[in-house]
């Protein structure tokens, strides 16, 4: 553990960030998930699924957790699934 007052406090400012963006990746994985389960199954709600898809995928590159360039890939491919 760090003795520093400053570096006591960025440990646990770490700690919390640490939880949020897992999180957050979490929910953008999931929507990602449930718009290709949806899809394979030919669920009729495909779409709606797509675009929480999207706009979670959106949401992780504009906070930084994901490369903005990954999200353009994942959207790619998750735009050819869905033709």
């Amino acid at each position: 553990m760090p003795q520093i007052k400053s570096a006591i406090k960025r440990v646990k400012t770490q700690a919390v960030a640490n939880e949020r963006n897992a999180a957050q990746l979490s929910t953008m994985r999931t929507a990602v998930k449930k718009f290709k389960a949806a899809q394979a199954a030919g669920a009729d709600n495909a779409s709606e699924l797509y675009v929480a898809a999207i706009r979670e995928l959106d949401k992780a590159a504009s906070k930084g957790l994901i490369h903005k360039n990954k999200a353009t890939r994942d959207k790619s491919r998750l735009a050819k699934l869905a033709k």
